[in-house]
């Protein structure tokens, strides 16, 4: 049977006639097991972006060269960054010709071939090499496992089984503070704290072995039997047709397009435009209101609140990453209750009272350098803006990117918009310390709630509700407003031919 999908906005329309067909976040064991073992990738993202500033100490005690020089030290941080940015821009185009799972398997290999040869580095540059191969296989892992998660999981839940892997990298942010303290006093310190990274990597190479593609990904192949077995284990019969029918009928039209595809379309094609900016612009976003300036500086953040002990700052900063990881578990639980909208937008109201409170904090320790009560004042701002970001814009703009574009733009555009968050990431992470140095640190996080403020006007704007929503509905939303609200007159899948060649050329 053929399914119309006109519904209440913010709500699948099937689910609307069916509601007992729907599915909770552990109803099906098979389903959360795929994305826990996908998100090993986002373990290996947190961890790798987290563990170098506890490494950094104990290098320069290694390299003497390093220690002399600010450049070498700023090029062993970014240069994973700079590999994550290739890896993004190359990741989609590799989802797209190859496969989630293939893709997800060289990025472990890649993964783990530079932990190692970080681990065995026999000078800075060499280590540097290492830097660049591990971003390599986190920007792949990044773009990658958001859409084979989306992908696999039934609409209702799609939001916090994609957050889960928010959560791995919420984890593997937390698990790198306790490694870094667990290897302080273990001779090789630093060698130990890059290259057990390697045995996620390793480990999830292995589980993925016996993983199932991509169903969505088969359909695009043609290799409709394949996709089938493996929604019949995510499905019972009663709904198992109707994904078989809706998938079958979405795959088809993709497959017309699919040869067409380039970068260049992303930006011709108004609604795949529209899709896009709403995307990146998330993306950027999560890291220009600052998030990393807190993971990667929270303890020189505590520091300049005033509290010298070191021992102090990297407690302080531990619980700050334990705060981010347990936020992340509640927007698993509201981001497919609350929407995406909603949940960003609240977040992005949390976060301006956070640095507008960090600002005066640092601003009243400046004026009365020898008064306490700022210190715990910013303390408390970086407490506040942890709590509400981790909710909210840390898990939403992934979300949101795995299930805003079509088919045959999802692993293209999704790798675009990776990529601009890993630029946007290695901005933040550059000019942090150099602008609070001639701003103030005060300045510096008004500036931050500015943008903040910036975020909720585009949200706003230019961000759809998708929560619930089908792929095809979502796609739906795109054409809708790039061609007006003639194309909402007929059902999706009853379409067949002629969505394509009503488009304006």
């Amino acid at each position: 049977m053929t399914i119309g999908f006109e519904s209440m906005p913010g709500s699948s329309g099937y689910l609307d006639l069916f509601p007992e067909r729907r599915m909770s976040y552990f109803s099906n064991p098979y389903v959360l097991g795929l994305t826990v073992i996908a998100g090993i990738g986002g373990l290996l993202f947190g961890y790798d972006t987290g563990v170098i500033s506890g490494a950094l100490l104990y290098i320069k005690d290694d390299f003497e060269v390093v220690n002399q020089s600010s450049f070498l030290q700023e090029t062993i941080v970014s240069m994973a960054l700079v590999g994550a940015m290739i890896g993004a821009a190359s990741g989609g185009w590799i989802n797209d010709a190859y496969g989630r799972k293939k893709a997800t398997l060289l990025a472990d290999v890649v993964f783990a071939s530079g932990s190692l040869v970080m681990a065995a580095a026999p000078n800075p540059y060499v280590l540097i090499l290492g830097r660049l191969l591990v971003g390599l296989g986190v920007g792949v892992a990044s773009v990658t496992a958001p859409v084979y998660i989306a992908e696999a999981a039934p609409s209702e839940v799609r939001g916090g089984l994609v957050s889960t892997n928010v959560l791995m990298i919420t984890g593997g942010q937390f698990l790198s503070y306790v490694v870094n303290l667990a290897f302080t006093e273990v001779p090789g310190t630093w060698r130990w704290m890059l290259g057990v990274a390697a045995v996620p990597a390793i480990i999830q190479f292995c589980l993925m072995l016996f993983m199932p593609e991509s169903p969505r990904w088969l359909f695009m192949q043609n290799e409709d039997t394949k996709a089938i077995a493996i929604l019949a284990r995510i499905y019972d019969i009663d709904r198992l047709e109707d994904e078989i029918e809706h998938l079958s009928a979405s795959s088809l039209e993709d497959r017309k397009e699919e040869n067409a595809v380039t970068y260049f379309d992303v930006f011709k094609t108004k609604e795949i435009r529209l899709a896009f900016l709403a995307g990146a612009g998330l993306q950027a976003f999560q890291q220009f209101t600052g998030i990393n300036t807190v993971m990667y500086y929270s303890p020189t953040i505590v520091q300049m609140a005033g509290f010298s002990s070191n021992q102090l700052a990297l407690l302080l900063s531990l619980v700050v990453a334990a705060m981010n990881a347990a936020g992340t578990i509640l927007g698993i639980y509201l981001i497919d209750h609350f929407g995406r909208k909603k949940l960003a937008l609240s977040s992005l109201s949390g976060v301006i009272v956070s640095l507008i409170i960090l600002s005066g904090a640092f601003y009243g320790q400046s004026a009365s350098p020898s008064n306490s009560l700022f210190g715990w004042l910013a303390v408390i701002g970086l407490a506040l803006y942890i709590a509400f970001f981790s909710p909210g814009m840390g898990p939403v703009p992934w979300t949101v990117n795995s299930e805003i574009y079509p088919s045959q733009y999802r692993g293209l555009c999704g790798g675009m918009s990776a990529t601009i968050n890993w630029i946007s990431n290695l901005i933040v992470a550059q000019s942090f310390l150099s602008i609070a140095e001639v701003a103030g640190a005060a300045t510096t996080f008004l500036i931050l709630a500015g943008i903040a403020v910036a975020a909720v006007v585009f949200v706003a704007a230019y961000v759809p509700e998708t929560k619930g929503l089908t792929f095809a509905e979502v796609e739906q939303i795109w054409k809708e407003r790039a061609w007006g609200s003639g194309y909402n007159s007929e059902s999706l899948l009853e379409r067949g031919d002629e969505d394509e060649s009503s488009l304006p050329s």
